[in-house]
This record gives C-alpha cells, sequence and structure tokens, in this order.
C-alpha cells in the first residue's frame, strides 16, 4: 500500500511552502504566476491527502495551524534537498560544469567578488556562477532555506547558526576615510580626537554597525556625533564624498576612491580595525563537483 506522502507532488509542496512564507493564497499565486483558484486547489488536496487543517484565516492574512507548521517544516526540507538534488544530477551529467548559487554579505558581494570570481569563471565556461549580494543578517537562513549552496559574510553573536558550518576565511580592515574637500588636511587623527568627528555609518542595530561600534569600543572610542546612516556602504561612501563627515569604511571598498584622489585616508594612531569574514554552508549538505571547486577556489582568493 502506497504511502499518502508518496502520493504527493512536489509542485504540491512547493505551493505550500510559497504560501506559508508569504501568509498569502494571493500574493503566492503572483510569484508562481498561476491563477489563485490553482493556489487554493493545490493547499484543499494537499490538507485533503494528509488528513489534517493546514491554514487558518487570521484577518486577511493566511496562518499556519499547528499541523502546518509541521508539515511546512518538513515539506521545506523536501523541496530544499530535491532542488539540490536536481543540481547534482545535472552537475554529474554534465562533469564539471554545473550551477553555484553563492551568498554574500554587502561589501564582498559588491566589492571583492566579482574580482574575483570573474577569472574563475573564464577557467570554467561552461558552469553557471550567481551571486546572491544580501544583508548579512539574512545570510544564514538563506543558506539554511537552500536559496544559496555557500556563503561569504561578516557575522555578529547575533547570528544563528545551528544547523550551519563557518569557517573564517578573511580578515577586513576598517580604514577611516575623508573627502578631499573636506576643511582639515590633517593625514591622521588621534584616538582621543574621534569621538568628536562627524560620522557616517551603518544603521543603527545592523550587524555592520554593531561589529563597527563594538571594535571601536575595545579602543574606548564612543562617537558622539553620528550625522547621517545608510543601509549600503555605496551610500555611506558616497556621502564621505560629498564632505559630509568622516567614515570608517572597508579598505577594499575603496581602493578605486583612494587611487583617484577622491577620498583620502586618515590614520587613526594607536588603533587598527579588523573585521573577520566567513564561509558558511549547512551541515551535511552534499555540494557538488563545480560546487566544491568554487568553493574552494574562492576560498582559497581570500585567504591571499
Amino acid at each position: 500500500m502506497r504511502s499518502v506522502a508518496s502520493q504527493l507532488t512536489i509542485h504540491k509542496l512547493e505551493v505550500f511552502c510559497i504560501v506559508a512564507e508569504l501568509k498569502s493564497v494571493s500574493r503566492a499565486a503572483e510569484r508562481l504566476n498561476i491563477a489563485q483558484p490553482v493556489v487554493s486547489a493545490h493547499l484543499k488536496s494537499l490538507a485533503s491527502k494528509l488528513g489534517v487543517s493546514l491554514t487558518e484565516r487570521n484577518g486577511r492574512r493566511i496562518a499556519l495551524t499547528e499541523e502546518g507548521h509541521r508539515v511546512y517544516k518538513w515539506a521545506q526540507d523536501v523541496v530544499i534537498r530535491t532542488q539540490e538534488f536536481e543540481r547534482e544530477i545535472a552537475d554529474t551529467q554534465r562533469g564539471l560544469a554545473g550551477k553555484a548559487k553563492i551568498g554574500a554579505s554587502m561589501t564582498l558581494g559588491s566589492y571583492v567578488l566579482p574580482g574575483i570570481i570573474a577569472p574563475i569563471k573564464q577557467r570554467y565556461p561552461q558552469g553557471e556562477i550567481s551571486v546572491q549580494v544580501t544583508d548579512s543578517i539574512l545570510v544564514p537562513d538563506a543558506v539554511r532555506q537552500g536559496e544559496c549552496d555557500f556563503a561569504f559574510t561578516i557575522l555578529d553573536p547575533r547570528h544563528d547558526i545551528a544547523g550551519l558550518e563557518v569557517q573564517r576565511v578573511r580578515d577586513e580592515r576598517l580604514i577611516l576615510v575623508a573627502s578631499n574637500r573636506s576643511e582639515t588636511k590633517a593625514k591622521s587623527v588621534a584616538l582621543d580626537e574621534l569621538s568628536e568627528l562627524p560620522f557616517i555609518t551603518a544603521q543603527l542595530r545592523t550587524p555592520r554597525r554593531d561589529i563597527e561600534e563594538r571594535l571601536l569600543m575595545e579602543f574606548g572610542v564612543s562617537r558622539k556625533q553620528i550625522v547621517m546612516e545608510f543601509g549600503h556602504a555605496e551610500a555611506i561612501k558616497q556621502a564621505v564624498r560629498a564632505g559630509a563627515g568622516v567614515a570608517f569604511l572597508f579598505q577594499s571598498s575603496v581602493r578605486d576612491e583612494l587611487a583617484s584622489g577622491s577620498l583620502r585616508r586618515l590614520e587613526t594612531l594607536g588603533m587598527e580595525l579588523r573585521v573577520p569574514f566567513y564561509l558558511v554552508y549547512r551541515k551535511n549538505k552534499n555540494l557538488t563537483k563545480f560546487q566544491t571547486t568554487m568553493l574552494d577556489e574562492i576560498s582559497l582568493a581570500l585567504r591571499d
């Protein structure tokens, strides 16, 4: 006798997972590009085959029942592992050609990885490489849920790394930069002068901001003037270039501006700030040959 689970299609499970994530049948239909009645029919069929109620109305939103949460956790695991298996089969059929989905926090994804991945791609022209650049706080979940095969990111104590393998691969220097338009032409600044400078920085309670504050506190520096906050390093950099203040930025993100002279470095006497970056992937994940090759080559390049 066939089990109930064996009668369920992967597509029904995918539909259910998207409804659970978006908490809306209409939004799930838009995401999947299918009609709302089709989504509703899939949910009804899944609930009928399992013999449990999966969802309930919570105002305008769809909420999962207690059994719905259990089914969602199971269905999500089935969908993720099926997608990974499909990529593994394709990789086996095509040799070293394959697909690698890489997650990255903003600085690495915007300023470091492109220069590393471009020559690697030339050596493996049949491979498909995609990089998902996102806020570092979202990277662990992206890896855990199979949205990327592995990732490179900063981490702070708030990150939940349960079920993940974490390896330190690189230290990035945070350096203090100012615009060449700024009135002060000093080449360095003492620690006791730092707190009085007008700072542009990341938004409050973001990993990037928390790490920066923690490093400064280790040297007894508490900033008194935060004049602007932005969600991306590029926006911080542009505000500094416009003369709005100074900022601590990763050295890799300002190399071009330092070379062109649009930004200049202010030496922080007696202080050096370094931030570790990590390779993150799911425990017990079966990486394909192509994914393993990409992970090894990128990690090696980051360590140089």
